[in-house]
């Protein structure tokens, strides 16, 4: 077996975990490795022997049978059986769970603790207590949580169920997220108690370097140095600064990573380097041990330890080691033991980066010789990373960081500094706590200036730029062109005509996406909102509360490529939301349903509405009827949509009064309607924002044969001339793409 025969098989079979979610995709790679066998001799005359290629197939087919035979399936006695599976809403059940606590609790953004439990025993009323099992995502008042940690026994009572779907494009699929950590429930939980409290763990060693940041620092300069020794996930970062992180491109600063990792090595190194070979092997590889022992066994970091424990053997053996090789190797042998790591967007990230390292760095510092001989290799490491990671981000978020490179360039020494100065820290405070807060201490000012000048690139304009999710095969054909630069002399040359096709890759569907046509009702707790573009321009109307805007709106608008809103319609019991959307300039110009200055001053920058008022939107237009009730009609493509929004009956009983005429879509709150405001409608489709929609309204709906939408079954609604209505919970890929 050569080299050659080796890197083949592994790539096959990573290939093949890729494809094992698509039907028949290991078949189709067992017949790819067939027709590589009998064809491939012919047109490269280097290649391997032809048995080789179809081993190739045979691995790629056999890593997607693996795959599949690894994803988590609920046992038979998994706690989330007790969950009635009747036709409801949110089926869900109270009751009280026993078991051990799997993970450190965090915050979540909604001020409450978090944490997974591993069952062990179910109590419910009057019944006895029933052996169980299953892995639980807790949520929990802060109160509650307050002293948990990883390892203890404790009871929670609340209650138990299991998440639906993501209900509008764009937004975090809760259920898939439980079933990739082989969960199948979830509980919210009310009260807690400890049953058998912990000794010594890693959460120990945690607490103990948080608690020393927190002394030598304070909030928010503390938390962050520990995110940068421990991981973003073993500590609780205030949300407003990792979203910051995130937006300008520094995410890898937050996460345990291989930057880190590195950093740790190279330093253990360096002060070890008067020692033996086989001893600076042991204190290197303890190093790596407790490095991940503190951060936890996230892909991104074993890898990471893996390749250094790998430098080390090489050290020791004198040896030199193939970069490319070594992470092709460490990259299998994970998904060897751990196959759903392939899923994981951590470990895709860090996996990518290291190649774009590996193999772009040294011709980017060659093409930047002309800068001095320190700055090109500085420059090059951000921007081969930044190249490496755009194609996956494109297709996972749908946004670019314009500053990303510029940024990393400018605060990577002081992440640097401020990571070697966390680590000592760290060290330090194990041994004496107030040792540890001294050398925090020193870091304060440091931590400062990352901070002002991470806030400072996101208050620029266009700090992130959506241009709407790319699919999978666009994303496949910008690593082409990026393996194509690598490999092959003629277009490592011709790289800027390269770069130029992966502009118009990713511009032209950006350009077609912004001039469709289309109507979107989100799944909103409160009045239904609803976004309409046509001919380049946006239409919002009801900008919903903050939570609305945070979790529906927000990454609808990021993964639909929309970066402006032209007109957006906001309420003054909605003020929150609409202040949310004004802090990010987003919209362009606020109106509001009412006229009445003291209820204008939650909306300052808002224009009153006045009935009758006409603006044109694309080849249609948008009207406004009334204010009391707010009532809106909207033309779009040869169709007329009456806006009824949470009309009263007195004021339905008003607008029997007006000219109002047959609608083709109406849309209102679910709420009951009178007959006759119906009879006049006479509506083609009704679309209610709502759970249920009132049984009276139901059925008079059913009698005139119009179709029939309610968000609390369906989901989200969208609306496009070529394909009619279509529902986020009835499509089989509810991401933004497939809308």
């Amino acid at each position: 077996m050569t080299a050659t025969d080796f890197t083949l098989w592994c790539l096959a079979y990573l290939v093949g975990l890729l494809v094992a979610r698509f039907a028949y995709g290991g078949f189709a790679l067992l017949l790819a490795g067939a027709i590589a066998m009998m064809l491939v001799r012919r047109l490269w005359r280097k290649s391997p022997r032809p048995r080789v290629w179809l081993m190739a197939g045979f691995i790629g087919f056999l890593a997607s049978l693996w795959l599949q035979w690894r994803i988590p399936q609920p046992t038979g006695d998994d706690v989330s059986w007790l969950i009635p599976t009747t036709d409801v809403t949110r089926p869900e059940i109270a009751v009280e769970l026993q078991g051990k606590v799997a993970s450190q609790p965090r915050l979540t953004r909604s001020q409450k603790g978090q944490f997974w439990l591993e069952v062990r025993q179910v109590f419910q009323a009057d019944s006895p207590p029933q052996r169980a099992s299953g892995r639980v995502y807790v949520t929990a008042p802060l109160l509650q949580v307050t002293g948990v940690q990883s390892g203890q026994v404790v009871k929670v009572s609340g209650t138990l169920y299991r998440p639906r779907p993501a209900a509008n494009p764009g937004s975090f699929d809760f259920q898939q997220y439980l079933q990739r950590s082989g969960s199948f429930a979830a509980l919210r939980g009310r009260q807690l108690a400890i049953i058998k409290p912990t000794g010594w763990g890693w959460w120990w060693v945690r607490q103990r370097i948080a608690r020393s940041h927190m002394q030598g620092l304070g909030s928010p300069e503390a938390p962050l140095i520990s995110a940068m020794v421990m991981g973003g996930r073993s500590v609780d970062l205030p949300q407003d600064i990792r979203d910051q992180f995130v937006q300008v491109g520094l995410a890898h600063a937050l996460a345990a990573s291989g930057f880190h990792t590195s950093l740790l090595l190279g330093v253990v190194l360096a002060l070890t380097q008067r020692l033996a070979a086989r001893l600076r092997l042991i204190i290197g590889s303890l190093a790596l041990v407790i490095f991940v022992g503190l951060t936890g066994m996230q892909a991104s970091v074993v890898r990471a330890a893996l390749m250094g424990f790998g430098s080390l053997i090489a050290l020791v053996l004198e040896r030199k080691v193939k970069p490319l090789g070594a992470l092709l190797l460490v990259a299998t042998l994970m998904l060897l033991v751990n196959p759903l790591w392939i899923e994981d967007l951590g470990f895709q990230l860090s996996f990518l980066a290291t190649v774009g390292l590996l193999v772009t760095v040294p011709p980017l510092a060659k093409a930047m010789d002309w800068l001095p001989s320190a700055i090109a290799p500085m420059l090059a490491v951000p921007i081969a990373a930044y190249l490496w990671t755009l194609p996956l981000q494109l297709h996972q978020f749908g946004v670019v960081s314009p500053y990303s490179v510029l940024v990393n360039l400018i605060v990577t020494p002081l992440i640097s500094l401020l990571s070697l100065g966390g680590f000592a820290s760290a060290v330090a405070a194990v041994m004496w706590l107030p040792a540890g807060s001294a050398i925090a201490y020193l870091l304060k000012y440091p931590t400062q200036l990352l901070l002002a000048l991470v806030s400072w690139f996101n208050q620029l304009p266009g700090n992130h730029y959506a241009v709407g999710t790319v699919p999978a095969l666009v994303a496949l054909a910008l690593y082409g062109l990026l393996l194509l630069t690598w490999l092959q002399p003629w277009w490592r040359q011709r790289a800027g005509l390269a770069l130029g096709l992966a502009g118009l890759l990713v511009a032209v569907p950006a350009w077609q996406g912004q001039q469709r046509t289309r109507a979107i009702l989100l799944t909103t707790p409160g009045e239904p909102v609803l976004l309409v573009q046509a001919g380049g321009r946006t239409l919002l109307l009801n900008t919903g509360d903050e939570k609305t805007v945070r979790f529906s709106l927000l990454p609808f608008l990021q993964k639909a490529g929309i970066n402006q809103i032209d007109w957006a319609i906001a309420s003054p019991d909605r003020s929150l939301g609409w202040q949310s959307l004004h802090q990010r300039r987003l919209v362009k110009q606020f109106y509001s349903t009412v006229a009445n200055s003291l209820s204008l001053e939650k909306l300052p920058q808002a224009i009153p509405l006045s009935p009758g008022q006409t603006t044109p939107l694309g080849d249609g237009a948008w009207r406004w009827l009334s204010s009391l009730p707010p009532v809106a009609e909207l033309h779009l493509h040869h169709q007329k949509w009456l806006w009824l929004g949470n009309a009263s009956f007195q004021q339905q009983r008003q607008l029997l009064q007006t000219k109002l005429t047959s609608a083709d879509v109406l849309c209102w709150s679910g709420k009951r309607l009178l007959p006759e405001l119906l009879e006049r409608l006479q509506p083609k489709v009704a679309i209610a924002a709502a759970q249920q929609i009132h049984p009276a309204t139901l059925t008079q709906l059913q009698q005139t044969g119009a179709e029939i939408f309610w968000t609390g079954q369906h989901g989200a609604l969208q609306w496009t001339p070529q394909t009619g209505f279509r529902s986020t919970l009835d499509s089989p890929d509810n991401s933004t793409a497939s809308l």
